[in-house]
């Protein structure tokens, strides 16, 4: 698909791509890291754009799926910053203490990135987004911190777990769903929907046609509407496949130029 971006035309520039060691005091150690930034930053600072991987994946995903990321890097003025969040599904695990990813994609890697980028440190210029559990990580770290990140996307995420109780490791951070119902029920996104009020949070979320959590994006969708939370909602051909995401990235890039811009 041809980018649904419209560049002007610029000298050509080379973002910088950097591989770090971000230090989790929560975790006790450091959790690696990719960071895309322009060549030069222009203006007071850069947007943030946080992009979450799915199950399996890591710090490495986002960049080898979507190249181009350098390009809007540099053409938009943003910073993508790619952790790796293992299998997490980036939660406080109740059941494992080595596990504190909420405490670290929404504190510590944020200040991380304030500190050492010449970022814009304000809410109304930090997005977060993901594929898969990276989706379900995304919504569950925005809306559960709505100080730190002004909007949030979803491609493909599993924003309801419930339905799927042996999968993905799920357990290994909540423990095993049948003598685990009220926490399994705590930690999952479609239920976190009181956090929040129309206005709080830009939301985009899409999910392809042939995708197995298509239900459960449909879900979220209508208790939004029932709750009257605006939000952008999609849904293409397409499955639960990188063919999908690298596609789906470009509407949410520009989703989020827009409310960066506004």
């Amino acid at each position: 698909m041809a980018s649904l971006l419209c560049w002007s035309a610029v000298a050509v520039r080379a973002a910088k791509v950097d591989t770090v060691e971000v230090h989790s005091r929560k975790m006790g150690r450091a959790v690696r890291t990719i960071v895309i930034s322009p060549e030069k930053t222009e203006g007071k600072g850069a947007a943030v754009v946080y992009l979450l991987h799915g199950y399996g994946g890591n710090e490495t995903t986002w960049p080898s799926l979507k190249p181009e990321l350098k390009d809007y890097a540099d053409r938009e003025n943003l910073i993508f910053v790619c952790p790796n969040g293992e299998n997490s599904w980036y939660w406080d695990s109740p059941e494992n203490p080595a596990y504190r990813y909420e405490t670290f994609v929404t504190s510590e890697l944020v200040k991380y990135t304030d500190g050492n980028y010449a970022t814009i440190p304000d809410r109304k210029a930090r997005a977060i987004s993901g594929l898969s559990m990276g989706g379900h990580g995304a919504l569950w770290s925005a809306i559960r911190h709505k100080d730190v990140f002004g909007a949030a996307g979803s491609m493909s995420g599993g924003v309801d777990i419930r339905p799927f109780p042996q999968n993905w490791e799920m357990n290994k951070q909540l423990g095993e769903f049948a003598a685990n119902k009220a926490s399994w029920d705590a930690h999952t996104v479609v239920n976190q929907l009181d956090k929040i009020v129309n206005g709080d949070l830009a939301l985009i979320i899409d999910c392809g046609e042939a995708d197995f959590f298509l239900e459960v994006n449909k879900d979220l969708h209508n208790r939004l509407l029932a709750r009257k939370i605006d939000h952008d909602f999609i849904t293409r051909p397409g499955g639960h496949t990188g063919t999908y995401w690298n596609n789906s990235i470009d509407y949410h890039v520009l989703f989020f130029d827009k409310f960066f811009k506004k």
